[in-house]
């Protein structure tokens, strides 16, 4: 049978719930999600109307901002005592994660309780450190920071709370992303950055970077999920 929902187990371990996003944003995909229990994302152009969104359950949580940088524009911000590795402390980069995603999507949702979003989060970052698709940020021989990707995207950025507000911002992501141009021989590099958290998108701005459009995102629960799991 044809379907609309492509399911997201990586959410679903976190929400105990069966989980999906949306491929279209068609009447009879949102039809589709009445008919099944689950949790459901959907992303779209911001410039859709969304009153039929709204009439099948659906309700805004976060517009993603694409900005992107080519090779040849990368402003690289050198910084005395700065390095990159792959060789890191697992624990830390956990514990890194567990302080900085603290406002995402999926905390912004009413349905989600904070501690399921912190789960996903922290679960996600595992599992990129299983992919090896984590390199830390070393400052002064000690753990700073961690950036993620995938291909040719920025997928996180994070840094030590010690670390934050001294100025490293545009030296650790300017080494970030020459690293990933590095790695994978790309003429482009992207990441996708909420309008919640303008500092980032500032940053990334002034490394080069030039915005490309935007999605806005839209989940929905059809169902209730078990909290005290």
């Amino acid at each position: 049978m044809d379907t609309y929902l492509k399911p997201t187990p990586w959410d679903k371990r976190n929400f105990h719930i069966n989980t999906y996003e949306l491929t279209s944003a068609s009447e009879e995909a949102l039809q589709e999600t009445n008919q099944i229990e689950g949790h459901f994302t959907l992303k779209i152009d911001p410039t859709i109307n969304t009153e039929k969104l709204y009439k099948y359950g659906f309700y805004y949580t976060d517009t993603l901002i694409e900005p992107v940088c080519q090779k040849s524009k990368l402003k690289l911000f050198k910084q005395d005592g700065m390095e990159l590795s792959r060789d890191y402390d697992k624990a830390h980069i956990l514990e890194i994660a567990g302080e900085v995603f603290t406002n995402g999507r999926f905390h912004r949702d009413f349905n989600i309780p904070n501690f399921m979003a912190d789960h996903r989060y922290k679960n996600w970052v595992n599992d990129l450190i299983q992919a090896d698709k984590i390199v830390a940020l070393i400052y002064g021989n000690h753990l700073a920071g961690f950036f993620a990707y995938d291909s040719n995207k920025v997928l996180l950025l994070a840094m030590d709370k010690s670390y934050r507000g001294r100025g490293l911002a545009k030296s650790f992501t300017s080494h970030c992303v020459d690293e990933l141009f590095r790695i994978g021989n790309y003429e482009e590099v992207r990441t996708s950055i909420s309008p919640s958290n303008p500092a980032s998108l500032n940053v990334f701005i002034s490394l080069g970077f030039r915005l490309n459009g935007a999605v806005d995102v839209y989940h929905k629960l059809n169902g209730s999920l078990p909290v005290g799991v």
